[in-house]
């Protein structure tokens, strides 16, 4: 891409809106984990979205390898075709400049650098939704980036983000709050590098404890990549190797018999609600709800989901308090099961869930009354309002 394809940049502002510019949406999607693909499909989602009457908006891709490329406005070029999610190299194309955001929280300047190149400012950005998952952005590293910047941003802070993402401190939030959680096991990177038998002993004794199957999971993942339900013993190996491939350190579920439900929560003026309740039924071409199902062959979840007026109230509340516990901001999705004896127990929160248009996130608040345009709209202007910074 070379500098004379950039965009103009505009006149330096000292507010979100000066006179002639609309706010200006620096989109940063793709990144470093796993779920690098379906983080493009997000984005392409977003920037459909987005009102371009009121946003300027700015797409910037970040490579596998962690580099942030200026990448063409054109969502149409990012949604899964043929089975297969696309990537931002492929959307950078042959273009080698990269993208620096100033950590000066004074400019909020976006340089654009090509090699031999004069750099080139492309104006300051007013905010950056993130739509990263997993690793390297949804973890806090962007959001600690950020706030260095002083640029404000979509969604949850840095220790929000970094608790999210971590399934074994979130449990342990929750657990600390009240709220009811599964059974869980925690195999750490050293605990498995310096006595791997005494850690699958562990897990082996959590199975004669709570039963098969088991799930094996990554603790620091999402969109179900790298998880392995486990039926007995014989499976346990491999299902250990393919979780510690995205995530040295990983934990073990025991199965909770019952439905898959799921709530949304918004951020609000006037604080945190609950969306309405969906349900995922049961996956007949999966073993479970994994990746595949989600994004690949677009299982749909039920929405609402068909409960009580008390169960819903009930999952209503839960969700409101794992945002309140974990504290988000912004946005969340909350996943529960409800047991086979009338009980709530969640699974797990997603800081940023999937917002893809087949994503349950935006279906539950598309049934609450908050169209897909107006739930991005909601979270851009909220993160316009709210500072960076201790708050």
């Amino acid at each position: 891409m070379s500098s004379e394809n950039l965009p103009q940049s505009p006149e330096r502002a000292e507010s979100p809106e000066p006179h002639g510019r609309k706010p200006r949406v620096a989109v940063v999607f793709g990144g470093r984990s796993s779920e690098h693909g379906i983080s493009v499909v997000t984005a392409g989602a977003v920037m459909k979205a987005i009102d371009r009457t009121k946003y300027d908006v700015l797409p910037i891709g970040i490579t596998t390898d962690g580099r942030w490329a200026l990448t063409a406005d054109e969502p149409e070029r990012m949604a899964i075709t043929d089975r297969k999610v696309p990537d931002v190299d492929r959307l950078a194309g042959a273009a080698e400049g990269s993208v620096v955001l100033s950590v000066d929280p004074g400019s909020r300047e976006v340089v654009y650098t090509e090699p031999g190149a004069v750099p080139k400012a492309l104006g300051e950005v007013d905010v950056v939704f993130p739509v990263l998952h997993g690793p390297y952005g949804e973890d806090g590293t962007l959001q600690g980036l950020l706030e260095l910047s002083g640029v404000p941003y979509v969604g949850a802070g840095v220790l929000a983000s970094a608790v999210g993402q971590d399934k074994e401190y979130m449990k342990r939030v929750f657990i600390s709050f009240g709220l009811p959680v599964g059974p869980y096991e925690v195999v750490r990177p050293r605990e498995w590098d310096n006595d791997p038998a005494a850690a699958r002993k562990r897990l082996v004794d959590f199975a004669g404890e709570h039963g098969w199957p088991l799930f094996v999971k990554p603790a620091r993942g999402g969109s179900s990549m790298g998880i392995t339900k486990v039926d007995d013993l014989s499976g346990l190996d491999a299902a250990i190797e393919e979780a510690r491939r995205h995530d040295p350190k990983f934990l073990v579920e025991s199965l909770l018999r019952g439905r898959e439900i799921e709530c949304g929560v918004l951020e609000f003026e006037d604080g945190p609600r609950a969306s309405v309740p969906a349900e995922i039924p049961p996956v007949t071409a999966h073993d479970f709800y994994d990746f595949e199902a989600k994004y690949i062959d677009s299982a749909t979840g039920l929405v609402p989901a068909p409960l009580t007026e008390e169960q819903t109230a009930e999952v209503q509340r839960l969700a409101v308090a794992a945002f309140d516990a974990v504290s988000c901001e912004g946005l969340v999705r909350a996943d529960f099961f409800l047991t086979e004896d009338g009980t709530f127990v969640i699974n797990e929160i997603n800081t940023l869930p999937g917002f893809t248009p087949i994503s349950m996130y935006p279906r539950m608040w598309q049934e609450s009354g908050v169209d897909y345009p107006e739930l991005v709209d909601r979270l851009i202007q909220a993160a316009l309002t709210r500072s960076t910074g201790l708050r």
